[in-house]
């Protein structure tokens, strides 16, 4: 039998709630959110030019040189970076592929300038602290797809909306991470800092920072992947790259298609996520 208990209780207008606060923000900040959408615009668009306008040939060997900086000189992860990026080339994605490349350090960026500092924040006081944790757990258990509905409310759809709701979606394990190392510094590094006078600006710059670079490190490492990972979903919403030719290739059960961009993306996360790994071993 039906539950009808709806029909004793009434319905929480919980919906019309959330219209009203959209309208409100529409309303008063709407300068504010076109500012941010024209600014991100520009931002994005001007790395998409720039990867596009050097050579793919010197971007794989920036990329090359790059893993052999951070595993000391070892040929390895050079010749992997090389292939897997020639690869991308030979299969025809390389625009695509520097798109989605652009996309996931914009939204990185973003979402790093806005993790980084309220980590720090949360770790030097413990009512930050107690108010960002619930918000971190809303985000990381609310589905993915759900980010995409306020960014085309509020940017409507395109690269910005697709970038808006990828800061959302990873900025989380950054915040956590940055919070967790610096409270991990072991209590005799602050005493001793704190016997020498300094101020609590030259402790965190000084002491506490490069301790917990380590654990700072493994947050933008995965606050990278995440960025990647949402480029599929974010298509959904305009953005392009290696996520619209997945998103097509569903749209009209093209499994080459789909392979291929797939591919692609998981040779860009592997090469990120080896580049970021081996500069957490090497202290950043």
């Amino acid at each position: 039998m039906a539950d009808k208990s709806y029909a004793i209780f009434p319905k929480i207008p919980l919906g019309d709630g959330v219209e009203y606060i959209v309208d409100w923000i529409d309303t008063w900040f709407g300068w504010l959110l076109d500012a941010v959408n024209y600014i991100l615009d520009i931002f994005v668009s001007a790395i998409q030019d720039l990867l596009l306008f050097i050579p793919s040939l010197i971007i794989i060997l920036l990329f090359a040189a790059a893993g052999w900086y951070v595993t000391n000189r070892d040929w390895k992860m050079p010749v992997l970076i090389a292939l897997g990026l020639l690869l991308i080339q030979n299969m025809r994605l390389w625009p695509e592929a520097m798109e989605t490349l652009a996309l996931v350090i914009t939204a990185a960026f973003v979402a790093l300038i806005i993790a980084i500092p309220t980590g720090i924040a949360a770790s030097r006081n413990e009512t930050v602290e107690q108010i960002v944790k619930p918000v971190l757990d809303f985000m990381q258990t609310m589905p993915s797809f759900v980010y995409l509905i306020p960014a085309v409310i509020f940017f409507g759809l395109g690269d910005v909306p697709g970038i808006i709701a990828t800061v959302i979606f990873a900025m989380p394990p950054a915040i956590r991470l940055t919070n967790l190392g610096i409270r991990q510094v072991p209590r005799e590094l602050n005493e001793v800092a704190d016997s020498f006078g300094a101020t609590p600006n030259q402790k965190l710059f000084k002491v506490q920072l490069p301790v917990a670079l380590p654990t700072i490190m493994a947050g933008i490492n995965q606050c990278i992947m995440l960025a990647l990972s949402m480029t599929v979903i974010a298509s959904m919403i305009g953005a392009g790259g290696l996520g619209l030719n997945v998103l097509i290739g569903i749209q009209r059960v093209d499994i080459g298609m789909g392979f291929e961009a797939g591919l692609a993306i998981v040779i860009i996360a592997i090469i990120l996520d080896r580049l970021s790994q081996n500069l957490i071993k090497t202290g950043g």
